[in-house]
Protein backbone atom coordinates (compact mmCIF):
# COMPACT_ATOMS: atom_id res chain seq x y z
CA UNK A 1 0.00 0.00 0.00
CA UNK A 2 1.31 3.42 -0.97
CA UNK A 3 2.22 5.70 2.05
CA UNK A 4 0.34 8.64 2.10
CA UNK A 5 3.06 11.85 2.30
CA UNK A 6 1.37 13.98 5.63
CA UNK A 7 0.97 17.49 5.57
CA UNK A 8 2.61 20.27 7.03
CA UNK A 9 1.67 23.71 8.38
CA UNK A 10 4.13 26.36 7.26
CA UNK A 11 6.73 26.92 9.79
CA UNK A 12 5.32 29.53 12.52
CA UNK A 13 1.68 28.51 11.17
CA UNK A 14 -0.04 27.33 14.38
CA UNK A 15 -3.18 24.53 13.71
CA UNK A 16 -5.94 25.81 15.92
CA UNK A 17 -8.52 22.85 16.53
CA UNK A 18 -12.12 23.07 14.82
CA UNK A 19 -15.07 24.36 17.03
CA UNK A 20 -16.77 20.73 16.29
CA UNK A 21 -17.84 18.00 18.27
CA UNK A 22 -15.53 15.49 18.68
CA UNK A 23 -15.81 12.09 17.03
CA UNK A 24 -16.18 9.22 19.70
CA UNK A 25 -13.62 8.42 22.93
CA UNK A 26 -10.11 7.99 21.51
CA UNK A 27 -8.98 4.71 20.95
CA UNK A 28 -6.08 3.01 23.06
CA UNK A 29 -2.65 4.26 21.32
CA UNK A 30 -4.97 7.29 19.34
CA UNK A 31 -2.77 10.29 21.82
CA UNK A 32 0.51 8.94 20.85
CA UNK A 33 -0.42 8.64 17.34
CA UNK A 34 -1.50 12.03 17.24
CA UNK A 35 1.49 12.61 19.43
CA UNK A 36 3.76 11.00 17.17
CA UNK A 37 2.80 12.39 14.10
CA UNK A 38 3.13 15.75 15.59
CA UNK A 39 6.46 15.69 15.95
CA UNK A 40 7.29 14.01 12.56
CA UNK A 41 7.28 17.95 11.25
CA UNK A 42 9.76 20.26 11.83
CA UNK A 43 8.64 23.14 14.32
CA UNK A 44 5.53 21.03 15.40
CA UNK A 45 4.00 21.82 18.60
CA UNK A 46 5.56 19.13 20.41
CA UNK A 47 3.01 19.28 23.19
CA UNK A 48 0.07 16.41 24.30
CA UNK A 49 -2.72 17.14 21.46
CA UNK A 50 -6.04 17.59 22.15
CA UNK A 51 -8.35 14.59 21.94
CA UNK A 52 -11.84 14.93 20.70
CA UNK A 53 -13.58 14.98 24.25
CA UNK A 54 -11.22 17.56 24.88
CA UNK A 55 -11.97 19.68 22.11
CA UNK A 56 -15.44 19.20 23.15
CA UNK A 57 -15.41 20.31 26.82
CA UNK A 58 -13.58 23.55 25.08
CA UNK A 59 -16.22 24.00 22.73
CA UNK A 60 -18.80 24.18 25.93
CA UNK A 61 -16.24 26.10 27.70
CA UNK A 62 -16.21 28.76 24.49
CA UNK A 63 -20.02 28.51 24.42
CA UNK A 64 -20.63 29.62 28.32
CA UNK A 65 -17.86 32.84 27.85
CA UNK A 66 -17.56 33.81 24.94
CA UNK A 67 -21.45 34.35 24.62
CA UNK A 68 -22.86 35.48 28.41
CA UNK A 69 -25.23 37.72 26.34
CA UNK A 70 -26.85 35.32 25.10
CA UNK A 71 -26.45 31.99 27.72
CA UNK A 72 -30.20 33.06 29.15
CA UNK A 73 -31.80 31.68 25.82
CA UNK A 74 -29.16 30.39 23.57
CA UNK A 75 -28.60 26.36 25.61
CA UNK A 76 -25.88 24.54 23.19
CA UNK A 77 -23.62 24.69 26.34
CA UNK A 78 -26.10 22.47 27.59
CA UNK A 79 -26.51 20.28 24.74
CA UNK A 80 -22.86 19.93 24.14
CA UNK A 81 -22.25 19.41 28.37
CA UNK A 82 -25.39 16.47 27.43
CA UNK A 83 -23.41 14.71 24.50
CA UNK A 84 -20.40 14.77 26.58
CA UNK A 85 -21.95 12.71 29.33
CA UNK A 86 -23.28 10.16 26.81
CA UNK A 87 -20.40 10.05 25.08
CA UNK A 88 -17.35 9.99 27.36
CA UNK A 89 -17.58 6.53 28.97
CA UNK A 90 -18.50 4.55 25.36
CA UNK A 91 -15.81 2.39 24.55
CA UNK A 92 -15.02 1.95 20.98
CA UNK A 93 -14.17 -1.35 20.50
CA UNK A 94 -17.34 -2.63 22.36
CA UNK A 95 -20.33 -4.24 20.97
CA UNK A 96 -22.96 -1.61 20.06
CA UNK A 97 -20.89 1.26 20.17
CA UNK A 98 -22.42 2.72 17.03
CA UNK A 99 -25.80 2.24 18.11
CA UNK A 100 -25.08 4.29 21.53
CA UNK A 101 -22.75 6.63 19.65
CA UNK A 102 -26.02 7.57 16.86
CA UNK A 103 -28.29 8.06 19.67
CA UNK A 104 -26.09 10.45 21.54
CA UNK A 105 -26.17 12.43 18.15
CA UNK A 106 -29.81 12.43 17.72
CA UNK A 107 -29.94 13.35 21.13
CA UNK A 108 -27.42 15.93 20.59
CA UNK A 109 -29.44 17.04 17.56
CA UNK A 110 -32.65 17.33 18.79
CA UNK A 111 -31.29 19.30 21.24
CA UNK A 112 -29.73 22.36 18.88
CA UNK A 113 -32.93 22.41 16.81
CA UNK A 114 -34.87 23.08 19.85
CA UNK A 115 -32.54 25.99 20.80
CA UNK A 116 -32.05 27.03 16.80
CA UNK A 117 -33.96 30.39 17.06
CA UNK A 118 -32.25 31.60 20.25
CA UNK A 119 -29.03 31.09 19.15
CA UNK A 120 -29.35 32.82 15.80
CA UNK A 121 -25.96 34.08 15.08
CA UNK A 122 -24.17 32.28 17.72
CA UNK A 123 -21.16 31.25 15.96
CA UNK A 124 -20.74 28.18 18.80
CA UNK A 125 -23.97 26.70 17.62
CA UNK A 126 -23.45 26.58 14.06
CA UNK A 127 -20.09 24.61 14.54
CA UNK A 128 -22.15 22.48 16.71
CA UNK A 129 -24.57 21.83 14.16
CA UNK A 130 -21.87 21.26 11.11
CA UNK A 131 -20.11 19.20 13.31
CA UNK A 132 -22.64 16.96 14.47
CA UNK A 133 -23.81 16.83 10.69
CA UNK A 134 -19.73 15.26 9.68
CA UNK A 135 -20.09 12.87 12.58
CA UNK A 136 -23.40 11.78 11.52
CA UNK A 137 -22.11 10.83 8.21
CA UNK A 138 -19.13 9.65 9.28
CA UNK A 139 -20.97 7.25 11.09
CA UNK A 140 -23.48 6.19 9.26
CA UNK A 141 -26.18 7.85 11.37
CA UNK A 142 -29.93 8.29 10.45
CA UNK A 143 -31.59 11.32 11.01
CA UNK A 144 -34.55 9.18 12.66
CA UNK A 145 -34.36 6.41 15.13
CA UNK A 146 -34.28 6.43 19.16
CA UNK A 147 -32.28 9.40 20.69
CA UNK A 148 -30.47 8.88 24.13
CA UNK A 149 -31.86 10.23 27.39
CA UNK A 150 -30.12 13.75 27.91
CA UNK A 151 -29.54 12.79 31.75
CA UNK A 152 -28.70 9.13 32.23
CA UNK A 153 -29.27 9.69 35.76
CA UNK A 154 -32.58 10.56 35.43
CA UNK A 155 -33.34 8.00 32.76
CA UNK A 156 -37.13 7.34 34.99
CA UNK A 157 -37.90 11.33 34.86
CA UNK A 158 -36.47 11.85 31.51
CA UNK A 159 -40.25 12.30 30.29
CA UNK A 160 -40.66 14.52 33.25
CA UNK A 161 -40.24 18.06 32.27
CA UNK A 162 -40.21 19.42 35.62
CA UNK A 163 -38.14 17.05 37.14
CA UNK A 164 -35.44 17.48 34.45
CA UNK A 165 -35.07 21.39 35.09
CA UNK A 166 -34.63 21.17 38.44
CA UNK A 167 -32.18 18.85 37.94
CA UNK A 168 -29.79 20.54 35.57
CA UNK A 169 -28.07 22.26 38.72
CA UNK A 170 -27.20 19.36 40.59
CA UNK A 171 -26.22 19.85 44.44
CA UNK A 172 -27.69 21.72 48.04
CA UNK A 173 -29.44 24.92 47.63
CA UNK A 174 -32.51 25.66 45.89
CA UNK A 175 -33.57 24.25 42.31
CA UNK A 176 -34.05 26.28 39.29
CA UNK A 177 -37.59 26.50 38.51
CA UNK A 178 -38.89 26.29 35.06
CA UNK A 179 -40.24 29.63 33.48
CA UNK A 180 -43.95 29.25 32.02
CA UNK A 181 -45.99 31.14 30.04
CA UNK A 182 -49.96 31.80 29.38
CA UNK A 183 -52.16 32.19 26.46
CA UNK A 184 -56.09 31.99 26.52
CA UNK A 185 -58.68 32.31 23.62
CA UNK A 186 -62.47 33.04 24.33
CA UNK A 187 -65.33 35.46 23.52
CA UNK A 188 -65.58 37.75 20.29
CA UNK A 189 -62.34 36.29 20.50
CA UNK A 190 -60.18 37.83 23.22
CA UNK A 191 -56.98 37.02 22.83
CA UNK A 192 -54.33 36.52 26.13
CA UNK A 193 -50.75 36.80 24.14
CA UNK A 194 -47.73 34.67 26.05
CA UNK A 195 -46.63 38.48 26.55
CA UNK A 196 -49.41 39.42 28.87
CA UNK A 197 -50.84 41.52 25.77
CA UNK A 198 -54.56 41.32 25.61
CA UNK A 199 -55.91 42.16 22.38
CA UNK A 200 -59.95 41.73 20.77
CA UNK A 201 -59.23 40.24 17.20
CA UNK A 202 -61.38 39.26 13.91
CA UNK A 203 -59.57 36.46 12.78
CA UNK A 204 -61.90 34.91 10.43
CA UNK A 205 -61.06 31.11 9.10
CA UNK A 206 -58.70 28.96 10.32
CA UNK A 207 -55.35 30.57 12.53
CA UNK A 208 -52.35 29.02 14.22
CA UNK A 209 -52.32 29.80 17.76
CA UNK A 210 -48.89 27.96 18.56
CA UNK A 211 -46.79 26.38 16.13
CA UNK A 212 -43.27 25.29 17.90
CA UNK A 213 -41.19 21.94 17.90
CA UNK A 214 -43.38 20.55 20.26
CA UNK A 215 -46.89 21.51 20.00
CA UNK A 216 -49.33 23.16 17.22
CA UNK A 217 -52.60 24.46 18.04
CA UNK A 218 -55.14 26.11 15.53
CA UNK A 219 -58.49 27.42 16.03
CA UNK A 220 -61.24 28.52 13.52
CA UNK A 221 -63.22 31.20 13.95
CA UNK A 222 -67.02 32.16 12.51
CA UNK A 223 -68.57 35.77 12.59
CA UNK A 224 -71.24 35.51 15.15
CA UNK A 225 -73.86 38.25 14.02
CA UNK A 226 -74.49 39.78 10.53
CA UNK A 227 -73.19 43.05 10.42
CA UNK A 228 -70.21 42.85 12.64
CA UNK A 229 -66.43 42.35 12.42
CA UNK A 230 -66.52 39.80 15.67
CA UNK A 231 -66.22 36.20 15.25
CA UNK A 232 -65.68 33.47 18.00
CA UNK A 233 -64.31 29.96 17.83
CA UNK A 234 -66.13 26.75 16.81
CA UNK A 235 -63.28 24.57 16.20
CA UNK A 236 -60.18 23.55 17.82
CA UNK A 237 -57.03 21.24 16.90
CA UNK A 238 -54.04 20.17 19.18
CA UNK A 239 -51.29 18.41 17.93
CA UNK A 240 -48.79 16.91 20.36
CA UNK A 241 -45.66 16.06 18.40
CA UNK A 242 -44.25 13.02 18.90
CA UNK A 243 -41.16 12.79 21.57
CA UNK A 244 -38.33 10.69 21.98
CA UNK A 245 -40.00 7.53 23.71
CA UNK A 246 -42.22 9.87 26.09
CA UNK A 247 -45.18 10.00 23.31
CA UNK A 248 -46.30 9.30 19.77
CA UNK A 249 -47.71 11.96 17.93
CA UNK A 250 -51.42 12.49 19.27
CA UNK A 251 -54.08 14.72 17.28
CA UNK A 252 -57.05 16.31 19.39
CA UNK A 253 -60.23 18.02 17.88
CA UNK A 254 -63.34 19.67 18.90
CA UNK A 255 -65.96 21.27 17.19
CA UNK A 256 -69.06 23.01 18.61
CA UNK A 257 -71.17 20.21 20.63
CA UNK A 258 -68.81 17.77 19.96
CA UNK A 259 -65.83 18.11 23.04
CA UNK A 260 -64.28 14.51 23.20
CA UNK A 261 -62.39 13.74 26.10
CA UNK A 262 -60.11 11.42 23.45
CA UNK A 263 -57.64 11.92 21.03
CA UNK A 264 -58.77 11.46 17.13
CA UNK A 265 -56.99 8.32 17.38
CA UNK A 266 -59.53 6.65 20.59
CA UNK A 267 -56.64 6.78 23.29
CA UNK A 268 -57.15 8.93 26.34
CA UNK A 269 -52.86 9.15 26.91
CA UNK A 270 -49.41 8.78 25.26
CA UNK A 271 -46.45 7.18 26.66
CA UNK A 272 -46.17 3.40 28.07
CA UNK A 273 -46.52 1.55 30.91
CA UNK A 274 -47.96 3.47 34.00
CA UNK A 275 -45.98 6.19 33.09
CA UNK A 276 -48.89 8.14 31.26
CA UNK A 277 -47.34 11.16 29.80
CA UNK A 278 -50.00 12.99 28.34
CA UNK A 279 -53.32 12.39 29.60
CA UNK A 280 -56.94 13.70 28.47
CA UNK A 281 -59.10 14.59 31.33
CA UNK A 282 -62.78 15.28 30.80
CA UNK A 283 -63.94 17.58 34.14
CA UNK A 284 -67.59 18.60 32.86
CA UNK A 285 -68.67 15.97 29.83
CA UNK A 286 -69.19 17.30 26.81
CA UNK A 287 -68.18 20.64 28.11
CA UNK A 288 -64.99 20.97 30.02
CA UNK A 289 -61.38 19.08 29.11
CA UNK A 290 -57.98 19.47 30.20
CA UNK A 291 -54.69 17.66 28.68
CA UNK A 292 -51.52 17.38 30.96
CA UNK A 293 -48.49 16.36 28.83
CA UNK A 294 -45.94 15.96 31.65
CA UNK A 295 -42.77 15.46 29.43
CA UNK A 296 -43.34 18.95 27.89
CA UNK A 297 -45.01 20.88 31.47
CA UNK A 298 -47.78 22.07 29.40
CA UNK A 299 -51.55 22.21 30.42
CA UNK A 300 -54.46 22.95 28.03
CA UNK A 301 -57.73 23.47 29.17
CA UNK A 302 -60.74 23.29 26.43
CA UNK A 303 -64.16 24.38 27.18
CA UNK A 304 -67.36 24.52 25.42
CA UNK A 305 -69.61 27.88 26.72
CA UNK A 306 -73.03 28.64 24.53
CA UNK A 307 -72.14 27.66 20.68
CA UNK A 308 -68.45 28.70 20.77
CA UNK A 309 -65.12 27.24 22.30
CA UNK A 310 -62.50 28.32 24.44
CA UNK A 311 -59.05 27.69 25.30
CA UNK A 312 -56.14 28.10 28.27
CA UNK A 313 -52.57 26.79 27.52
CA UNK A 314 -49.73 26.88 30.04
CA UNK A 315 -46.51 26.02 28.44
CA UNK A 316 -42.48 26.55 29.66
CA UNK A 317 -40.89 29.75 27.85
CA UNK A 318 -37.74 27.44 26.44
CA UNK A 319 -40.18 25.43 24.76
CA UNK A 320 -42.27 27.91 23.39
CA UNK A 321 -39.59 29.73 21.52
CA UNK A 322 -38.18 26.90 20.16
CA UNK A 323 -39.24 26.72 16.64
CA UNK A 324 -38.05 28.04 13.27
CA UNK A 325 -38.41 31.52 11.64
CA UNK A 326 -40.75 31.01 9.00
CA UNK A 327 -43.38 29.22 12.53
CA UNK A 328 -43.44 33.08 13.48
CA UNK A 329 -47.22 33.56 12.70
CA UNK A 330 -48.15 32.16 16.03
CA UNK A 331 -50.89 34.55 17.55
CA UNK A 332 -50.11 33.16 21.19
CA UNK A 333 -46.37 34.57 20.58
CA UNK A 334 -46.80 37.76 18.64
CA UNK A 335 -50.56 38.42 18.72
CA UNK A 336 -52.82 39.35 15.53
CA UNK A 337 -51.97 41.09 12.91
CA UNK A 338 -52.79 45.23 13.31
CA UNK A 339 -55.26 44.63 10.20
CA UNK A 340 -57.03 41.92 12.30
CA UNK A 341 -57.56 43.78 15.54
CA UNK A 342 -60.91 45.21 16.26
CA UNK A 343 -59.60 46.84 19.91
CA UNK A 344 -57.63 50.16 19.99
CA UNK A 345 -53.75 49.30 21.49
CA UNK A 346 -56.11 47.92 24.53
CA UNK A 347 -58.83 49.87 24.49
CA UNK A 348 -62.63 48.34 23.19
CA UNK A 349 -64.68 50.69 21.29
CA UNK A 350 -68.20 49.70 22.44
CA UNK A 351 -70.82 48.86 19.98
CA UNK A 352 -73.57 50.82 21.52
CA UNK A 353 -72.99 54.00 22.62
CA UNK A 354 -75.92 55.31 24.09
CA UNK A 355 -79.25 53.75 26.03
CA UNK A 356 -80.99 53.19 23.62
CA UNK A 357 -81.40 49.50 23.06
CA UNK A 358 -79.32 47.83 20.08
CA UNK A 359 -81.87 46.26 17.04
CA UNK A 360 -82.94 42.81 17.41
CA UNK A 361 -80.54 40.30 15.84
CA UNK A 362 -81.74 38.17 12.61
CA UNK A 363 -84.17 35.57 13.99
CA UNK A 364 -83.23 35.75 17.65
CA UNK A 365 -85.33 35.79 20.78
CA UNK A 366 -82.38 36.87 22.51
CA UNK A 367 -82.87 40.20 25.49
CA UNK A 368 -81.11 43.34 24.33
CA UNK A 369 -79.37 44.91 26.09
CA UNK A 370 -78.71 48.71 26.91
CA UNK A 371 -74.59 49.75 28.35
CA UNK A 372 -76.47 49.59 31.73
CA UNK A 373 -77.92 46.37 31.34
CA UNK A 374 -74.77 44.85 30.23
CA UNK A 375 -72.38 46.25 33.07
CA UNK A 376 -74.93 45.07 35.56
CA UNK A 377 -75.17 41.54 33.97
CA UNK A 378 -71.19 41.23 34.00
CA UNK A 379 -70.88 42.69 37.34
CA UNK A 380 -72.70 39.59 38.68
CA UNK A 381 -69.76 38.04 37.48
CA UNK A 382 -67.15 40.00 38.37
CA UNK A 383 -65.79 42.44 40.93
CA UNK A 384 -63.06 44.08 39.92
CA UNK A 385 -63.26 46.05 36.18
CA UNK A 386 -60.19 44.56 34.56
CA UNK A 387 -60.28 43.34 31.00
CA UNK A 388 -62.13 40.50 31.75
CA UNK A 389 -65.21 42.64 32.89
CA UNK A 390 -64.95 44.50 30.01
CA UNK A 391 -64.89 42.31 27.25
CA UNK A 392 -68.02 40.42 29.23
CA UNK A 393 -69.96 43.76 28.12
CA UNK A 394 -68.33 44.05 24.67
CA UNK A 395 -69.16 40.69 24.29
CA UNK A 396 -72.94 40.68 25.48
CA UNK A 397 -73.74 44.40 23.41
CA UNK A 398 -72.41 42.74 20.10
CA UNK A 399 -73.92 38.98 20.68
CA UNK A 400 -77.48 39.51 22.96
CA UNK A 401 -75.85 36.63 24.15
CA UNK A 402 -75.65 35.57 27.62
CA UNK A 403 -73.31 32.69 27.27
CA UNK A 404 -70.17 34.90 26.72
CA UNK A 405 -70.54 36.33 29.87
CA UNK A 406 -70.05 32.39 31.33
CA UNK A 407 -66.73 32.53 28.76
CA UNK A 408 -65.59 35.72 30.26
CA UNK A 409 -66.04 34.40 33.69
CA UNK A 410 -64.27 30.74 33.02
CA UNK A 411 -61.49 32.66 31.26
CA UNK A 412 -60.66 34.70 34.30
CA UNK A 413 -60.78 31.22 36.08
CA UNK A 414 -58.57 29.63 34.10
CA UNK A 415 -55.82 32.50 34.29
CA UNK A 416 -56.10 32.05 37.96
CA UNK A 417 -55.69 28.63 37.64
CA UNK A 418 -52.85 28.25 34.97
CA UNK A 419 -51.05 31.73 34.78
CA UNK A 420 -47.88 31.35 36.73
CA UNK A 421 -47.79 34.95 38.05
CA UNK A 422 -50.37 36.08 40.58
CA UNK A 423 -48.95 39.90 40.48
CA UNK A 424 -49.79 39.79 36.11
CA UNK A 425 -53.34 38.37 36.39
CA UNK A 426 -55.14 41.17 36.36
CA UNK A 427 -54.69 43.74 32.89
CA UNK A 428 -56.90 47.18 32.81
CA UNK A 429 -57.54 48.83 29.59
CA UNK A 430 -55.76 51.15 28.61
CA UNK A 431 -58.23 53.93 28.18
CA UNK A 432 -60.88 53.95 31.25
CA UNK A 433 -64.21 53.39 29.32
CA UNK A 434 -67.59 51.92 31.41
CA UNK A 435 -67.14 54.16 33.93
CA UNK A 436 -63.97 52.28 35.60
CA UNK A 437 -63.35 53.57 39.20
CA UNK A 438 -60.11 55.54 39.51
CA UNK A 439 -57.55 54.07 42.23
CA UNK A 440 -57.66 55.24 45.52
CA UNK A 441 -54.44 57.30 45.29
CA UNK A 442 -56.33 58.99 42.61
CA UNK A 443 -58.99 60.17 44.52
CA UNK A 444 -56.78 61.16 47.86
CA UNK A 445 -54.73 63.57 45.48
CA UNK A 446 -57.70 64.92 43.70
CA UNK A 447 -59.44 66.07 47.15
CA UNK A 448 -55.86 67.02 48.62
CA UNK A 449 -55.34 69.13 45.74
CA UNK A 450 -59.21 70.31 46.05
CA UNK A 451 -58.00 71.42 50.11
CA UNK A 452 -55.38 72.98 49.07
CA UNK A 453 -56.55 75.45 46.70
CA UNK A 454 -59.67 75.88 48.76
CA UNK A 455 -56.55 77.26 51.76
CA UNK A 456 -55.17 79.49 49.12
Amino acid sequence: MKKRKRLCPAPGIRVLPAAVPPSPAPRPGWMGMGRRAALSCPGADRRRTLGPLHLLLLLALWGGTGYSQQQTQCRIQKCTTDFVSLTSHLNSGSDGFDSEFCKALRAYDGCTQRTSKACRGNLVYHSAVLGISDLMTQRNCSKDGPTSSTNPELSNDHCNFHSKVTAREPGAGEKPQPNYLFCGLFGDPHLRTFKDHFQTCKVEGAWPLIDNNYLSVQVTNVPVVPGSSATATNKITIIFKSHQDCTDQKVYQAVTDDLPAAFVDGTTSGGDGDSKTLRIIEKVGGKHVEMHAKYIGTTVIVRQLGNYLTLAIRMPEELAIAYEESQDLQLCMNGCPSSERIDQGGHLPLPVTSNDPPSSLSGQSRPTYTLESAIAKCLEKFQVRHIYFHSCVFDLLTTSDANFTAAAQSAWEDVKALHPRKDLWIIFPTNGNLGKTPPLPAIILGLVCLVFVALL
